[in-house]
């Protein structure tokens, strides 16, 4: 049978929260959701073409993601406004090559075994789709009057919760979608209800507790946390991680100009901050920081301040080159915390922001991000409004190194 996968991978990931950064790009141990979700399409031998449907916005990121792919084997579709929307158009760009069958799957599973897609791609042979589901382990309570103190109980032993990749002949899910967009239905909340509506025969087959689609900011720290641990204490110590700490401050003295440069975000002030670059005592004190934890020198080493490149450079590149530094030996970013120092500019109506451009950076969730704001009660250069001075420290995960190796 001449299987495609189509991903969608074309939403915002607002119920993740913090930053532009989609929740598919975000890392989940040492590589982005994504790259977990097409490496396992990749390795699936009865996949013979990859259809990602994404948000223009993403081209590059994707093409980043997917350049070690076999050439030809991945096809970007742009997106719509919904779910449905965008599944549609993935399947009509996959009609010219007209595959048997097609399996929908949402970016935001990394964990999809090999298993679960057979079992899908099994039951094919004999149903039009198949959908993999779980028994739902809670009792469930049904509202009666869309208030708290009306409801009844549900008989969970007959209800289940749908799971992805669902697989369809493809002719048949096109057809249905393209039924359901004639009709003007667009409030289906998966394929499979799409295909019950248009009546395909469908199958149940047994899905899986890791296959969880990650939704919020903790669904990404406990996906993060099973990547790393390999969901249990792995029994080779070669395969733990060791976590590290590293601290850096940086200080920077007022001059001529009109706004500051802090963790990345530019504010209106009376005054600027001089530096070779652009001054951003917080993104130099982290990335010194970062740097420390791995052993790997300070910002000086690595972008010297006699470098003409670096004259008047955004501080954002230092940080992005730390972090690569760190993933560069298998490890990520645990945790970082940065304390500016100054009376003015007011720090905390900018926090939010500061936090948030910090995660885009980084690329990791907000709660694992920290900003503060001091002063010095008009003791030294920062009371007298001379500077701005910035601590940071920085916590990486790396691979258990055995002392004396």
């Amino acid at each position: 049978m001449n299987i495609a996968v189509l991903i969608v991978a074309a939403g915002r990931g607002s119920r993740m929260g913090g930053g532009a950064l989609p929740k598919q790009f975000r890392r989940i141990g040492n590589a982005p959701m994504l790259s977990h979700v097409l490496e396992r399409f990749a390795t699936l031998r009865a996949v013979d073409r990859i259809v990602l449907v994404i948000h223009p916005d993403d081209r590059a990121r994707v093409e980043e993601l997917a350049e070690h792919l076999p050439p030809g084997k991945v096809m970007l579709v742009a997106g719509g406004a919904t779910r449905q929307s965008s599944v549609l158009a993935g399947l009509e760009a996959l009609e010219t090559h007209a595959p048997d069958a097609v399996l929908i799957h949402d970016g935001a599973r990394p964990f999809v075994s090999h298993e679960l897609c057979e079992r899908v791609i099994a039951a094919l042979d004999e149903f039009q789709g198949a959908v993999p589901a779980l028994p739902v382990a809670d009792t469930l309570k049904m509202v009666d009057d869309g208030t708290d103190s009306s409801f009844h109980t549900l008989d969970r032993s007959k209800i289940y919760g749908a799971q992805t990749p669902q697989g369809f002949l493809f002719r048949d899910i096109l057809d249905a979608h393209r039924k359901a967009h004639a009709s003007k239905r667009d409030d289906f909340t998966d394929d499979a209800s799409i295909g019950e509506w248009s009546g395909l025969a469908l199958k149940l087959v047994a899905g899986e507790e890791a296959n969880r689609k990650i939704t919020t900011g903790e669904d990404l720290l406990a996906a993060d946390l099973k990547q790393k641990m390999g969901d249990v204490l792995p029994q080779n110590e070669d395969d733990r991680l060791e976590y590290r700490t590293g601290s850096g401050f940086d200080v920077h003295r007022f001059g001529e100009g009109s706004e500051v440069t802090l963790c990345g975000l530019a504010i209106p002030h009376s005054r600027g901050l001089k530096g070779h670059s652009d001054a951003d005592v917080g993104l130099h004190a982290l990335t010194d920081a970062v740097l420390g934890a791995i052993g790997d020198g300070d910002i000086g080493t690595h972008f010297p301040p006699t470098d003409v490149r670096w004259k008047n450079a955004a501080s954002d590149q230092f940080l992005a080159h730390a972090v690569e530094r760190v993933r560069a030996r298998g490890g990520s970013i645990a945790h970082v915390d940065v304390t500016l120092i100054c009376e003015a500019p007011k720090i905390g109506p900018h926090r939010p922001a500061m936090v948030a451009r910090l995660s885009d950076i980084l690329e990791i969730e907000p709660d694992r991000i920290s900003v503060k704001a001091t002063t010095t009660e008009g003791l030294g250069f920062a009371g007298r409004g001379e500077g701005i001075a910035a601590m940071a420290s920085a916590t990486v995960a790396l691979p258990l190194q055995k002392l004396g190796a």
